[in-house]
């Protein structure tokens, strides 16, 4: 694959997103309040939702009662950020874009509500399933990179993409076993995923290292396959090693290899990377760290130094 010029703003840097961005949780809320991210993204599925009745139109029999209609209320933090201009994308978790039952509508409403609250550019999902049967796996769970398993991907993205009020990207996972019957490699299923569908994709860059690793592959040329033209922003996160895989705990700082693809990427591609940390959050001095080392990484301006004077 040719190289991406830089010059080139890629999709997300189209959409509004600035370079740097951290995933917002309600535990860091006050740190990332000082700090000046070019994008905030939240789990979509924490934002509360209000009920109210709206009217509707009777039937000719005069009878029809009416509906529930859902408002996402997002925290006073989160909406704070959202009303100084701060871009804040939605990321699903509960879709199961790659269940073979179509999507529920009302999950895409959610998602949906989400987005008209807090004003998005974009929301975002992953490419795999949760549920099956009627019965919540509780995790993310692998696509088979089948022609069949694509068919049935493509369909809910395709589904979901009608009722959203913005685009939608799909994220890259983890998973530390493959599918045995498998004939596409990951690249030629997301090359032919995001082509299909239209959908962007959110790049997660610690996933890519997690899966080479697991498989004894090389992350960067796992990497240099990927449609880098159709990333609309990039996950970075730290890991750890267990007894038998790399695990992508969300839980520790990027290691050195992650935020070499980083770089690798930020030479191909004029993207957005964001920090995702989803516990055991270290103090502010040391998250402000992790931001510069991405920033550094990226080659682009760190977004912590107004915080730094803050939380010295």
């Amino acid at each position: 694959m040719s190289a991406v010029s830089r010059a080139v703003p890629g999709p997300g840097l189209k959409l509004g997103l600035g370079h740097i961005g951290i995933g917002w949780r309600r535990e860091i809320a006050g740190v990332i309040a000082d700090l000046r991210p070019g994008f905030c993204e939240v789990i979509a599925e924490s934002v509360p939702l209000r009920f109210r009745r709206v009217r509707r139109a009777r039937n000719e029999r005069g009878r029809g009662p009416a509906p529930k209609f859902r408002r996402a209320r997002p925290d006073p933090a989160l909406a704070e950020l959202a009303a100084r201009g701060v871009p804040v994308v939605p990321h699903g978790v509960a879709l199961s874009l790659g269940g073979v039952e179509p999507v529920a509508p009302a999950r895409v409403r959610r998602l949906a509500a989400c987005a008209t609250a807090l004003g998005s550019p974009l929301v975002s999902e992953h490419i795999a399933f949760v549920r099956a049967g009627g019965v919540e796996a509780g995790h993310l769970l692998p696509v088979p990179r089948t022609t069949e398993a694509l068919d049935v991907l493509a369909a809910n993205i395709g589904r979901t993409r009608d009722q959203l009020p913005v685009p939608l990207a799909v994220e890259n996972i983890a998973a530390f076993l493959e599918w045995p019957e498998s004939d596409l490699t990951e690249s030629e299923f997301l090359t032919e995923l995001v082509e299909r569908t239209g959908a962007l994709l959110v790049l997660d860059v610690a996933n890519v290292y997690a899966n080479a690793r697991n498989r004894g592959r090389d992350p960067h040329r796992e990497l240099a396959r990927l449609p880098v033209e159709r990333v609309a922003y990039s996950h970075v996160a730290g890991g750890a090693q267990g007894d038998d895989f790399y695990h992508d705990t969300h839980t520790d700082p990027a290691p050195p290899e992650v935020l070499d693809l980083v770089a690798d990427l930020s030479e191909r591609a004029d993207i957005p990377f964001m920090l995702e940390r989803d516990g055991a959050y270290p103090p502010a001095a040391e998250l402000f760290d992790e931001l510069d080392a991405i920033a550094a990484a990226a080659r682009v301006a760190p977004i912590t130094g107004q915080a730094r004077e803050v939380w010295s």
